[in-house]
Parts: C-alpha cells; sequence; structure tokens
C-alpha cells in the first residue's frame, strides 16, 4: 500500500476525520471567546477531552458507531455555539446553570438573532452533510459498515488514559482560577464546562450570627458621619424610581452632528443630583436582577439571576423598610410577570401590588409589551390615584422600549441619524434611546402637571449596559471611538447614570464619586429618614461616603471590583489580573490594591452567605 493510499485511508477513519472537524470548530470557538487563540493551547485542551470521547467510542461501540461519532459531534458543536453566543452577550462562559434561562429564549429570540454572525453557522455545516448523506448516499452507508468494529487495542486504551490524564492535568492546577474566563483558557472549554457540573458548589456559608453591619461597612470601607448630609430631605415624600433600560451614562449631554440625544435626561441632570460614576451590578438576570439590587442592597447570586435563585426568600427590601413608615407600595412593568419568574420576586420584596402586562392591555406593542408610551401614560395616571390617597407611595417603574437588539418600529423614531449611523448597531441603539427619552419627557410633563412630581422624590438610573463590548463589529467600534474620544472601555460599558431629583430636596450638583446600583437603597432611606440599623445592607448611602468599593460579577468576571482608583479584573488571582486606571489611559493613577481585591470577595461571600440562609417564604 503506497504512503498516499495509506493516509487516505486513515483520513477516512471516523476517529481522525471527526477530530479534524472538531478541532476546526474549537478553533472558531477561541477566536470568538479568547481573541487570539494559539494553536497549541488549543492542542493541549480541547484535543485530550474529545480524544477521551472518541475513544471510549471506539472502545465499546461497533454497529452504531458513527451514529455515535456523529452524536458527539452535534453535543460539542452545540456547547461550542452556546459559548459563542452567550460571550457575545454577557462577555462570560456559559456553564448549565444557563439552561434555567431556556424558557426566556424564544421572548428574546430578536436579541438573539441580532448577534448572529452568519458565519457562525457554518459549525453545523457537518452536522447538516451527515444528516443528508445518512438518508441518500451508498457510500456513506458502506463507509458506516466498514467502519463498524470496535477498536478494543492497547493503543486505544492508552490513548484514553493519556487523555484522561491530560484533561485532568489541565482541571486540577486551575480550579482555584478566580476568573471564569481565565479557567476555561486554561482548562479548555469542554473540560471547564465538565468542571462546572461536577464541582462541589460552595456551601461553606458565614453563619448569618456572624455577619454584622460593622463588619459590612468595615470591609467596605464607611465611615458614618454625624450628622447626616441630607437627612429626612424627603420625609413623607412619595418615593419614584424610573429604572431606564439598557441606558448608558454616555449618552447624558450627547450630540450628534449638533443633535441632542436624550434632551429630557439631560435636562433631569443638569437640574439634580447626577452622579455620573455610578456603575451596574446585575447578572444573568438583567433588568429583573436590577430590581432586585436596588431593593435589596444584596449583590446578585454567583450562579442564576436572582429572580429565580432567591425568589423564594423572606428578603428585606426597600418596600418593606417604607411600608412601616406608612408607605403604600407598587410596580409597574409591561411584561408578563411571570417573565424572569417576577411574580415571585415581587411577593418576596413586599410590593403591595405590581402591574404588569394585563393591566396594559397590549397596546402599543413593541418586543415584549406595551411601548414606553403606554406604560407612562397609563401608570401617571395610577400614580395620580395613589397621591390622592393619605398615605405616600413607593413606586418602580420599568421602562423597556429600549430593548436590545434596538430596533424599534419606524413610527417610534423621532430623530434622523446621520449616514454613518445608519444600520449600525449603535446607531439602533440611540435611536431607540433617543424614542425612549421622548417618551420618558411626556411621563415627566404628566407627573408636573398633575401634581404627583412636586411631591416626590424621584430616582432614575439606567438598569444595564446596551452596548455589550463583546457584540460590537468595526463599524461600532469606530463610532464609540468617536462618541467617547477613546477606545471604548470595559469601565465605558459598565457606567450608567444615577439622578436624583426632587423639588426643594435636590438641588443642581454633579457628585463624582463612584456608586453601584447596591447604594441607591441606603441612599433613599437616609433622604426619606428610615434608618437601616436593623436591616443588612451592602450599599452605602451615596450622599454621605466619598469611597467605595463595588464587587462585580457576570459581565465581568468574578474577583473584578471598582474602587476609586480604578477597574480591576483578576486573572488567576490578583497577581495576574488588569488593572484599568479611571484617570485614563497615559495619566497617573494608583492602581487597585490585593487588600481592596480580598475585601470584595469577602463581601460578596458575605451576601451570598447572609441571603442564601434567609427564612424560606411559604409560597402561596
Amino acid at each position: 500500500m503506497s504512503w498516499s493510499t495509506s493516509t487516505k485511508s486513515i483520513l477516512k477513519t471516523p476517529f481522525v476525520l471527526f477530530t479534524i472537524i472538531l478541532m476546526l470548530k474549537g478553533y472558531l470557538t477561541w477566536a470568538v471567546t479568547f481573541g487570539d487563540p494559539f494553536p497549541w493551547k488549543l492542542i493541549l485542551t480541547e484535543l485530550p477531552y474529545i480524544w477521551m470521547l472518541f475513544t471510549l467510542v471506539e472502545f465499546f461501540a461497533s454497529k452504531r458507531k458513527v451514529s455515535l461519532y456523529i452524536l458527539i459531534d452535534l453535543l460539542i458543536t452545540a456547547i461550542y455555539f452556546a459559548v459563542i453566543m452567550y460571550y457575545k452577550y454577557y462577555g462570560v462562559i456559559v456553564t448549565y446553570h444557563a439552561l434555567e434561562q431556556v424558557n426566556q429564549v424564544t421572548a428574546v429570540r430578536n436579541s438573539v438573532f441580532s448577534l448572529l454572525d452568519p458565519y457562525y453557522l457554518f459549525i453545523f455545516t457537518d452536522i447538516i452533510i451527515f444528516f443528508i448523506l445518512a438518508l441518500r448516499n451508498e457510500k456513506f452507508k458502506t463507509w458506516r459498515l466498514h467502519t463498524a468494529k470496535k477498536g478494543r487495542s492497547k493503543g486505544t486504551f492508552a490513548l484514553f488514559i493519556l487523555s484522561l490524564v491530560v484533561c485532568l492535568f489541565n482541571i486540577l492546577p486551575n480550579r482555584a482560577s478566580m476568573s471564569e474566563i481565565t479557567q476555561a483558557q486554561e482548562m479548555g472549554i469542554l473540560s471547564y464546562e465538565t468542571y462546572t457540573i461536577l464541582a462541589k458548589e460552595n456551601t461553606d456559608w458565614i453563619p448569618s450570627s456572624n455577619i454584622t453591619q460593622e463588619s459590612i461597612n468595615e470591609l467596605k470601607g464607611v465611615t458614618l458621619p454625624s450628622p447626616s448630609a441630607y437627612w429626612q430631605k424627603a420625609e413623607g415624600k412619595n418615593v419614584i424610581i424610573l429604572q431606564m433600560e439598557s441606558f448608558q451614562n454616555f449618552l447624558i449631554d450627547l450630540k450628534i452632528d449638533g443633535h441632542e440625544i436624550t434632551p429630557n435626561m439631560n435636562k433631569l441632570a443638569a437640574g439634580s443630583l447626577y452622579f455620573p460614576n455610578f456603575y451596574q451590578q446585575v447578572g444573568q438576570g438583567n433588568t429583573s436582577d436590577a430590581e432586585f439590587v436596588v431593593n435589596t442592597s444584596f449583590y446578585i447570586p454567583p450562579n442564576g439571576a436572582a429572580t429565580q435563585v432567591y425568589a423564594n426568600k423572606h428578603l428585606p427590601s426597600l418596600p418593606k423598610l417604607l411600608k412601616e413608615f406608612g408607605y403604600q407600595t407598587a410596580t409597574f412593568h409591561t411584561n408578563d410577570v411571570e417573565f424572569w419568574n417576577r411574580r415571585e420576586l415581587y411577593a418576596a420584596l413586599g410590593f403591595d401590588k405590581y402591574y404588569a402586562q394585563e393591566f396594559f392591555e397590549d397596546k402599543d406593542v413593541i418586543f415584549f409589551g406595551s411601548s414606553d408610551e403606554v406604560l407612562y401614560e397609563k401608570t401617571a395616571d395610577k400614580l395620580k390615584e395613589m397621591d390622592d390617597q393619605e398615605k405616600p407611595f413607593y413606586a418602580q417603574v420599568i421602562s423597556m422600549t429600549a430593548h436590545h437588539p434596538y430596533t424599534i418600529p419606524e413610527d417610534k423614531y423621532q430623530m434622523t441619524l446621520p449616514e454613518r449611523y445608519e444600520d449600525t448597531f449603535v446607531g439602533d441603539y440611540i435611536r431607540s434611546q433617543n424614542y425612549a427619552d421622548y417618551a420618558l419627557g411626556q411621563f415627566i410633563e404628566e407627573l408636573k402637571e398633575n401634581g404627583v412630581w412636586d411631591n416626590s422624590l424621584v430616582i432614575t438610573y439606567g438598569d444595564h449596559l446596551g452596548l455589550p463590548l463583546y457584540s460590537l463589529d468595526n463599524d461600532d467600534e469606530e463610532l464609540l471611538q468617536e462618541i467617547y474620544g477613546h477606545e471604548y472601555s470595559y469601565a465605558d460599558m459598565m457606567n450608567i447614570p444615577l439622578i436624583i431629583s426632587g423639588n426643594g430636596i435636590t438641588s443642581s450638583r454633579v457628585l463624582e464619586q463612584i456608586g453601584g446600583q447596591v447604594d441607591v437603597m441606603p441612599t433613599i432611606a437616609n433622604l426619606v429618614g428610615a434608618s437601616l440599623n436593623q436591616q443588612i445592607h451592602f450599599g452605602q448611602d451615596l450622599l454621605n461616603q466619598s469611597y467605595n468599593l463595588l464587587p462585580e460579577r457576570y459581565y465581568l468576571p468574578t474577583g473584578s471590583f471598582m474602587s476609586d482608583s480604578a477597574l480591576f479584573l483578576p486573572g488567576n488571582g490578583y497577581e495576574d489580573g488588569t488593572h484599568y486606571p479611571f484617570a485614563g489611559e497615559g495619566e497617573d493613577s494608583i492602581s487597585a490594591t490585593e487588600a481592596e481585591y480580598e475585601r470584595a470577595l469577602k463581601l460578596l461571600h458575605l451576601s451570598d452567605s447572609y441571603v442564601s440562609q434567609l427564612p424560606d417564604r411559604v409560597q402561596e
């Protein structure tokens, strides 16, 4: 047999053929997920796992050998595809925990399709071809029969053991790595996915009796002032929270070719307490996580959406706190209340009432529910009814129209985009936020006309980022460079605005200290004069603190945090982490410290421990 004939014969074996196919798919996945892949690392991580599975097929299968190879091919392809798509939005490696989100996929299918570059679909090409060949091609059937024999050789067994050892060698030294991205890159994606399934989850909780507000404040660097600035300035006032969908801070005062993008938010910020250095702290649950964090001052769970992990708990919350001071409470959202398990979340938070999709009657539907115009029109009427009662009210209003992928109907356009922004992700985002701002302006005017505005403290913030760094193409990156004047960064991505407004309560002032969504509840509590001495919380009153420490999860690797000086992203730990100074590239800035890194991790563990040990609610 000639060398060329022998080579062709080897290449026709399922073992070699499917190895080549899956390594090509692995290369695509690494290119998208890790940026600049190193072929040798791909070989050392993905290949041993693939061979470990294939040697098992060779050892035990005969008649169904090719079918099993195709099944493994399909399974690994599905994993790689899920990793690509999840990373494109969240910037993290998907794990089995995301299966809890499966029932949400159909609702967000427009967002999913918008992230899909057509060439990603080539990852399924071979499976389609094999399926067609299996039905129609006689040569394929002959090849399948020809390979239908077990490969129980010493070489097969030795290759299995070698592959297993290499996989273990990749996994075991990297178990303590803090960054999930680094873990997946060092272990290999397939080994990492297996590790997350088999690894024992950390339930070494700190006893609740050992978790005190004093210890939390010490870790955060909080010093309690006496007297407290703004204490009781909004006593007896209504409290309205406006949670703006996907609203990032760069939109404030943004002009494109002289056109003001968000004039109403600009006016609001200019006449209020405005915090430009405010950051999201949400995770898998996005908008619903923002609702959870803001109303509890706890961090999101390490895995899963807060609405699905913590909604069975008796949660200390802002609605419950304000009800002690005689407030009536309600929340408004035009989506189905079952989406992200909100019905249970609202019960756990203690809202008296929720107004969801049924209340808004599916009028003028965009994406998941009625438009912001319908939301604000009906909500304004209901808030007027609540204001006419003897009790003050707390209302959280969740906007939604400016939702990813931002392709609002043409009849909602309130501006004409410059040509260079047309048919771009950034352009669609800006146009949708321009509409959201237009609708917000109508709402504010209605509240001023019906007298609710003058009797209320109004808190406005973005729920989460709108432009994931990982989803941008070259045109989008250039447009953001034009807007920012520098390369779009992780800190820019996480930055959302916070605006505190109130007639006779606040003044026109820009406050530069950093803050996060976990700080909203303590800040409101100070303004209305509600003591949090008996309520564990992980945020701080932004009106009386200058230093802050913000642990982050999900959109950034676990162990990431923000302090006054920098955003920090860990590698295996602190030593190989990356510092992104807030002072700007090329300017002198103190890096985030290792002590801050350790304290941020302790804060996350304290929050996880405390919330996990809260008593369960009796489900009604």
